[in-house]
């Protein structure tokens, strides 16, 4: 297996986009990671995108997307893994150089969600039909009982719970794609409308158009096209149970453990080595989670931590210094690939403001659904 590089980036600023189809946000996201990489032909594409056809009434993203950025002929895959599917993209298109299938890959994630009245159902796609959505159970109420049990269990409150989106928005003011670049204090998120007890609207990630893409090659190749190549280290991925009621434990995420630990095993590091990490903060207990999931913090002590500034600059760890879902915007499929662009943006040193200061090795981790599924990449400065 060859080592892998990323050597360009592009990003759409993410929002409410409504003079851009989705065709339209995709190729200004690939044509700047093309641009950015100085190559004018990519051997394959993978497109993350979880609901298209929902969303849009547009499939068939694999050609489409090609045949837009002016790549006809090139091998073209959609790749759908419920808010998991950019990390999925990644992960493939990672396996297509590292194989020697291809030299020169692009990896990208789209998605349009502003195009319908009510986008609920079509997230909530991603969860059990029979057992879940059918009964009314969206993801805001599952999240919301993993909250509800974590509280009870660990004495969080639901003032420190709070100060997670607060952090977030914080980040976000620097980074000048993000939805919601502004902040916000822990009154605007006790005082926001209640959604399901006890998460509240600033508890929650928002509804975002928009797109991202890197272009991967061979890392002996990678001095060709760029002064600040990005080692794609190691890769982790794993599923578990779609339905929250099959988890053994309701907050447990197995599927980030164990997609986490084939990641440091792949690399040799540990949680220990880790400069800054984009975590699936979909809500602000996801956040929680995750992060103990991964080997941050221990389990219990997570809440608190991070409530106290330990995921911040200057803390024991830098969690989601793009703002990460809640405050930069979560366009489901093209989330992996955002978190991909900010951990090479950290790792170039090109973050300005939001600058993690002397970061080797950068994390992203990216979920479907309730934990149903989870891609980890571990990169590295070189």
């Amino acid at each position: 297996m060859r080592e892998v590089a990323v050597i360009g980036i592009g990003i759409s600023k993410f929002g409410e986009l409504w003079d851009q189809s989705i065709r339209d946000i995709f190729a200004e996201a690939a044509l700047s990671a093309m641009k950015n990489a100085n190559i004018k032909k990519i051997d394959a594409l993978y497109v993350g995108s979880m609901s298209s056809g929902l969303y849009t009434m547009q499939e068939h993203l694999s050609s489409l997307m090609t045949d837009y950025i002016g790549q006809r002929g090139a091998a073209g895959f959609r790749i759908e893994s419920a808010c998991a599917s950019g990390g999925s993209a990644m992960r493939l298109a990672y396996l297509e150089v590292a194989s020697g299938m291809s030299d020169i890959v692009l990896a990208g994630g789209v998605e349009k969600m502003w195009d319908v009245d009510d986008g609920s159902a079509i997230l909530a796609t991603a969860s059990d039909q029979e057992y879940e959505a059918y009964h009314g159970v969206t993801f805001p109420g599952l999240y919301a009982m993993m909250a509800k049990l974590y509280m009870h269990r660990y004495g969080l409150t639901r003032e420190e719970l709070a100060q997670i989106p607060v952090i977030s928005h914080k980040h976000a003011v620097n980074n000048p794609n993000a939805q919601y670049p502004f902040e916000i204090t822990v009154d605007t998120v006790l005082k926001s409308s209640l959604v399901a007890d006890p998460l509240r609207l600033m508890d929650c990630s928002p509804i975002t158009d928009g797109a991202a893409c890197v272009i991967l090659c061979p890392l002996e190749m990678a001095k060709d096209f760029t002064d600040k190549p990005v080692k794609v280290k190691a890769v982790g991925a794993a599923t578990g149970t779609i339905a929250l009621h099959d988890h053994k434990d309701i907050i447990r995420l197995d599927a980030v453990r164990l997609a986490a630990e084939r990641a440091y095993k792949a690399s040799g590091l540990s949680p220990q080595d880790i400069d800054f990490v984009e975590v699936h903060d979909c809500f602000s207990i996801a956040q929680i989670l995750v992060a103990e999931e991964l080997g941050f913090f221990s389990f219990g002590e997570g809440g608190k931590a991070l409530a106290e500034g330990q995921g911040t600059y200057g803390g024991k760890i830098v969690i989601n210094p793009s703002g990460g879902l809640k405050a930069k915007g979560h366009p489901v499929g093209a989330t992996g690939i955002a978190q991909i662009v900010e951990a090479v943006i950290q790792l170039r040193g090109e973050a300005g403001k939001r600058q993690v200061n002397n970061a080797k090795f950068g994390m992203t981790q990216n979920m479907g659904g309730s934990g149903g599924s989870c891609v980890v990449h571990i990169l590295e400065a070189l």
